[in-house]
């Protein structure tokens, strides 16, 4: 029989367990770090949480990631705080700047998925009067190769029809490739 929350609960008693076996071979600190990432809603709060993710850290500097830079300017003014906050929870100094970055494609820590777009996002829609310049344009000009080329992009890709329309080729074109 499932039982609310005891898949969750396991789930935190085997990372804790692992934290716990792993932290005898950590020699540099950086299980800490670990706990810091995993904690960093309880630690800042929730709406700093929201507006502010750990990157990562270089010597004494915590690099924290924000979407925009007026997200950034802003947290700037509670940098101390965050810094208090942060140091509170390890028990000792162990940063001692914050610095602020744009994501830019880099994948935050402590984030378990990342939001990807579905592919028919990322796939360009067929116009509905594709081929119709087809015998308009010169085919031999720069023009014309290019949109002849866009043409067979469309007519290639499944489910949008065979890759040799009658529409695809200007009418003085030769079926036989050179």
């Amino acid at each position: 029989m499932q039982h609310p929350g005891r898949e969750s609960r396991h789930k935190r008693l085997g990372a804790d367990l692992m934290l716990a076996a792993l932290s005898r071979f950590d020699k540099k600190g950086g299980l800490k770090l670990v706990r810091l990432w995993q904690e960093w809603e309880n630690i800042v709060g929730p709406e700093v949480a929201e507006l502010a993710r750990p990157l990562g850290h270089k010597q004494g500097t915590l690099l924290l990631f924000t979407q925009d830079a007026i997200a950034a300017q802003q947290l700037t003014y509670y940098a101390p705080e965050l810094l208090e906050r942060v140091n509170a929870f390890f028990g000792e100094l162990v940063f001692d700047k914050v610095r602020f970055e744009l994501l830019d494609g880099r994948v935050p820590l402590g984030l378990q998925t990342r939001a990807e777009k579905p592919a028919d996002a990322l796939r360009p829609k067929k116009p509905s009067n594709l081929g119709g310049l087809v015998g308009k344009i010169d085919p031999d000009s720069a023009v014309g190769r290019c949109y002849l080329a866009y043409v067979r992009f469309f007519s290639s890709q499944p489910d949008e029809g065979p890759a040799n329309d009658a529409n695809t080729r200007p009418n003085r074109a030769s079926r036989r490739g050179k």
